[in-house]
This record gives structure tokens, C-alpha cells and sequence, in this order.
């Protein structure tokens, strides 16, 4: 399962504006269609690599790519046959289907398979789930290769619903940008490996995956504080805030100090008691500040958030400290990330409904804050709109404690300046891939050693 880096990723309703201003600037949708078309042809020929190849082609658009494919492969000298749910509906799809001068076969219980399946049968839009006499046909193709084209049939390729397809896809091959369907669970797993064919479009990128993680050195003249001063707020589970304090050291902060903590997991990470922490937050070198991890709800952490919001400093929230700021976050303008995980958005932001990436942009909205929405499809979104997708993650980063790294490093990112969506895409980064360095048998102690 993989998706590219740095992808665009537009919803059904965006990619028809996108393909419309495209016809607007000079190239029409029957020359886009060609354009997706030929993309499918191109990758069914190198996983076919010389066997026979079925496209199953649906009445409407997406099966009109699948007619211009075979039209393509059959130029080059590939076995493949076409076999139709139905007649085309759409201006585009008869025309790609005249283009086509083999059989088209009736696709039925009857219809003999081949090794490569091409699923040319809905693409995005689809309104509601495959009919079961279409999903049990759909089923007889489960054991062989499958190249979907730009999402699985029967998938909602805006992710605002949980069908699953009846036939999962070995790889599928977005047209023009990726789909939310692609990077959202449960649908994801069963695109498999996802490719992009750039055919034409301008998507913008206002929403798209997680660009890869780069590690730059400090400046020549940096020292400890421009890289970087975090507080972090230690509850009784001074474990968590531990880790977030060392979490934020290895991501890059120059200076953190521990409070309300007498252990660190660091000799180089300050410790001080809690009747310090007023004068901490008045520190003008403390770039952010972290609270919540370790910290359950009560009147003491109810007491921190509200002087670390009346600080004015740039914020990481996490924990039972995001329904704490809840009440005052959008009355201010500073910086701040919120890292809930499902549980945790579900109780802070109740009333929330769509995908996860509307759901995401919505509770942004709301706060004026950042969000990243953990799990294994991690969302992160911007008051502004702008959304960056974490599909696939890192599954080892499922076990206690990895959240409470992943908040460090989002104050070590937010304590350096600059952009707090920024900062949160760079966190999610750089703890993906130190997970992914580490491995199996990972445990969160070791995403802070080195």
C-alpha cells in the first residue's frame, strides 16, 4: 500500500471543475479522455507484461477510458477483450466506444476472466454501493490482478462513506490527482498501490499527501535558542511528558525544559517545579509550548491551559487539554496544533460529520487552530483550508506513547517560527520516518533515542 509523495488530491466535485477549466484553456474532455486513456493502457501493459487482459467498461465516463485502453493495447499487439455492464450514456463514453472495433462482451456470471482485470466500471461519483448481483459477478475476478481506474468500483471516492468494494485492487491509477478515497480508511487498503498519471489537469494543491520528510542542518550561526526554546507541561503521568520533552530534543529544539517534573529522560532537558512555570511562560525566548500529554482532566490542567493561553504563546495541545482551550482557542489569533486521536476529536468535536478530511477541516475551522487527526490515516488540516494526508503511516507507530512524540516534535517544528500548518506537516514527517527507520519491535522510547 502506497501512495505518491506531495500528490495532489481532489474531490469528485473539484476534479469536474478542474477537467471544465482545462476544456476553458484549450484541451477538450474528449482529449483528456484520451489522455487517461492511454495512462491505463500504458500501466495494464507492463503489469499484464504479455497475458491476456479483460477491461470491464460501465456506461458512463470512467468506462469510456476503459474503450480508449483497449483501443490503445490492441494497437500494440495485447490480447484484450471488453466487456460492458451496459451501453455508454455519456457523449464521451459513445465515442470511445466507437472507437473500439473488437467484440464487447456481456459481463455476467459467464464471462471468462483473464489474468489482468481491468475495473473501467464506475470510477468516482458513484452515489450509492454496488447492486449485489453486480458485487457477486464483480467477486468470480477476486483471484486475479486487478488495475482499477482512479478508484475501485463501488468505493465513494470522497471518503464521506464506508462502502467497500467487491473487488480490490492490486494497483489503481488516479486520473489527473489523487481521490480522498485513496487516502482514507477503510477504503485505502483496498486501492492497493496507488499511482498518479498526470494527464493534463491543473490540480492545485491546497489538499495533498505528506511530502517527504527532510532533515536540514541548522543555520551556520544558530545556537540553542534561535533553534528553538519548548516548554512542556508534565501531569501526573510524568512518563508521557517525558517522552514529549526528549521527543522535542531529537526533533530539533535547542532548549526544552521539563515542568513540573524532578526526572528527564535527558541530562541536556531542564527540569523545574511547578512554582517556576509563570516565570517560564514569560520567558520571550519560549517559541512553544506543550501541554496535555500524561495530563488527565481536572482543575490543575484547567489551570496550566489557561495560563499558557493567557500567555499568548504558540500552543500543542493534546489530550484532555484540547477539550480545556476548547471554550477560547478561536478568540485569539496565536499559533496553535491540536493532536487529537479518533477518541479524543469525537468527544471535543461531537457534532462533526463527512470524511475525516471534512471533519478535520471543519474542527479547524472552528478553533482557528491546526489539527492533526491521528490514526492510521492521519489527517492534518488548516484554518485556512489547506489539508496534507499521512496515508499509510507507519503502522509501528500503533503503541502507547508514540502521540506523546509525536506533540514534542510539533513543539520542537512550532517553536522555530514561521507556519503552524507547516510546522504540523513536518512533525508528522519526521515521526513517520523515524518510525519507519526503527521498525518492528518499536516501542516509543526508541523514536527519542538514537
Amino acid at each position: 500500500m502506497s501512495v505518491p509523495a506531495d500528490a495532489p488530491i481532489l474531490t469528485s466535485d473539484a476534479m469536474r471543475e478542474a477537467e471544465a477549466a482545462c476544456a476553458v484553456q484549450g484541451t477538450s474532455l474528449s482529449e483528456l479522455m484520451e489522455l487517461a486513456g492511454a495512462a491505463v493502457a500504458d500501466t495494464a501493459w507492463r503489469m499484464a507484461a504479455g497475458a491476456p487482459i479483460l477491461i470491464l467498461c460501465g456506461p458512463g465516463n470512467n468506462g469510456g477510458d476503459g474503450y480508449v485502453a483497449a483501443r490503445r493495447l490492441a494497437e500494440r499487439g495485447a490480447a484484450v477483450r471488453v466487456a460492458a455492464l451496459a451501453e455508454p450514456a455519456t457523449a464521451l463514453a459513445k465515442a470511445a466506444r466507437a472507437g473500439w472495433n473488437g467484440p464487447v462482451e456481456a459481463l455476467n456470471g459467464r464471462l471468462a476472466a483473464a489474468p489482468l482485470i481491468v475495473d473501467a466500471l464506475f470510477g468516482v461519483g458513484l452515489s450509492r454501493p454496488i447492486a449485489d448481483d453486480i458485487a457477486v459477478v464483480l467477486g468470480l475476478f477476486s483471484d486475479r490482478r486487478i488495475l482499477a481506474v482512479d478508484v475501485p468500483s463501488g468505493v465513494d471516492s470522497d471518503g464521506g462513506t464506508d462502502w467497500m468494494p467487491p473487488l480490490r485492487a492490486h494497483v489503481t491509477l488516479a486520473l489527473g490527482a489523487l481521490k480522498p478515497a485513496h487516502v482514507l480508511l477503510p477504503t485505502a487498503p483496498a486501492c492497493g498501490r496507488v499511482l498518479l498519471a498526470p494527464i493534463g489537469i491543473a490540480a492545485n494543491k491546497a489538499m495533498r499527501t505528506l511530502p517527504r520528510s527532510r532533515e536540514t542542518k541548522p543555520e551556520a550561526a544558530a545556537h540553542k535558542f534561535t533553534r528553538g526554546m519548548v516548554l512542556v507541561f508534565a501531569g501526573p503521568m510524568r512518563g508521557a511528558a517525558g517522552l514529549t520533552a526528549a521527543a522535542a530534543l531529537r526533533a530539533g529544539a535547542g532548549y526544552v525544559v521539563l515542568d513540573g517534573s524532578e526526572r528527564a529522560p535527558f541530562s541536556a532537558i531542564i527540569t523545574e517545579s511547578d512554582e517556576k512555570f509563570g516565570e517560564r511562560l514569560d520567558d520571550p525566548r519560549v517559541g512553544a509550548v506543550v501541554i496535555g500529554p500524561g495530563f488527565p482532566a481536572g482543575d490543575e490542567l484547567l489551570f496550566d491551559v489557561e495560563a499558557a493561553l493567557d500567555s499568548g504563546k504558540p500552543l500543542v495541545l493534546d489530550a484532555a487539554a484540547i477539550d480545556a482551550a476548547l471554550p477560547r482557542l478561536s478568540e485569539t489569533t496565536r499559533k496553535a496544533i491540536l493532536t487529537p486521536h479518533e477518541g479524543e476529536f469525537s468527544r471535543a468535536f461531537p457534532q462533526l460529520y463527512g470524511s475525516k478530511i471534512d471533519r478535520a477541516k471543519a474542527a479547524a475551522a472552528r478553533t482557528q487552530a491546526v489539527v492533526i487527526y491521528k490514526g492510521a490515516d492521519t489527517i492534518i488540516a488548516a484554518p485556512d483550508g489547506r489539508v496534507v494526508a499521512a496515508w499509510p503511516g507507519e503502522p509501528w507507530l500503533a503503541t502507547a506513547g508514540t502521540g506523546d512524540v509525536l506533540a514534542g516534535a510539533c513543539g520542537a517544528m512550532l517553536a522555530r517560527g514561521g507556519d503552524a500548518f507547516d510546522a504540523a506537516v513536518a512533525a508528522v514527517g519526521w515521526h513517520i520516518a523515524r518510525a519507519a527507520r526503527i521498525g518492528p519491535g518499536l516501542i516509543a522510547d526508541d523514536l527519542i533515542r538514537d
